[in-house]
């Protein structure tokens, strides 16, 4: 007897602190419906649409062929919807520094935008809704609407010193499962397990290979241990020698000398420069590669 009442007393208890809690709760957000989830992210106020159309553009020329189009993360880029980055900065200004260049070392290119466009980049991210699932209108898309001799100008100028479309890009298109693919793997290509100064790892396709990036460490004595790079940060470098042996060296300033061979350096260099155009028309060329 005495069991079922105290077992009735703490029930008691437990709806009443529910009920206290509740009441709490719809007190800190009068504005939201009984029973109705508060939202993990909070809607911010949206800009002007001149701004967000602004801010979509740029993105699209300058950060989707990493991020995606729809800003939750591409094949090098991480999801910027959930970024912490993105979700405390107001406008811009978290943002900005980044894109002049401060990640370089942690793989992230710096971009060749300014302050203003930054800030139209950041009002079209925060209005987007951050959800799991993807637009189904998204695959549906069709990039290719560049023009193909444009493109075939560009690429003699600016790539041809390096790859060959009779030779390492034979068959480029028919490699790829479909133009989005194909344009993203063009801008930052991959494979053989590659990886960037900052540890990302780059696309991997079948039937491409980029060699994997390495590093030559100088010690103090002159001796030159060569490998590909594992790790590397301020204090530590790490690599894999060619018989399979994992080395690694503390580092304090330029001690021991470190040099990095990135074999996508070039790719990462050009992607701050391209324009809307010849991002298009190099597309448009190369997949007619088949």
């Amino acid at each position: 007897m005495k069991r079922g009442i105290v077992a009735a007393v703490f029930l008691i208890l437990g709806v009443w602190c529910a009920l206290q809690l509740r009441s709490v709760a719809q007190a800190q957000n009068p504005a939201a419906p009984r029973g109705q989830r508060q939202q993990a992210y909070p809607d911010r106020p949206k800009a002007p649409q001149e701004i967000l159309d602004r801010g979509k553009a740029t993105y699209g020329v300058s950060c989707a062929f990493c991020h995606g189009s729809d800003a939750a993360g591409g094949e090098v880029g991480p999801n910027l919807l959930r970024s912490s980055v993105v979700l405390q900065d107001a406008a811009g200004e978290l943002i900005a520094p980044i894109v002049h260049g401060s990640r370089v070392d942690k793989g992230m290119p710096r971009i060749e935008l300014t302050d203003a466009q930054i800030s139209d980049v950041s009002s079209w991210l925060h209005s987007l809704k951050v959800a799991s699932r993807t637009d189904p209108n998204e695959n549906n898309i069709n990039i290719v609407r560049g023009d193909a001799k444009a493109g075939e100008a560009y690429f003699q100028k600016t790539c041809a010193s390096c790859h060959s479309v009779t030779g390492d890009l034979k068959g480029f298109a028919a490699k790829m499962p479909t133009p989005k693919t194909l344009q993203q793997t063009w801008l930052l290509p991959g494979g053989g397990g590659g990886r960037g100064p900052g540890g990302f790892a780059a696309a991997q396709l079948p039937g491409l290979h980029v060699p994997p990036v390495t590093v030559t460490v100088t010690l103090p004595t002159g001796e030159k241990v060569n490998g590909v790079m594992g790790r590397i940060d301020d204090f530590f470098v790490g690599l894999t020698q060619a018989d399979g042996t994992v080395r690694g060296f503390s580092r304090m300033g330029d001690v021991p000398k470190v040099e990095i061979h990135d074999p996508l350096a070039p790719h990462r260099e050009l992607l701050g420069k391209y324009q809307d155009k010849d991002i298009h028309d190099v597309t448009a060329y190369l997949v007619t590669l088949k």
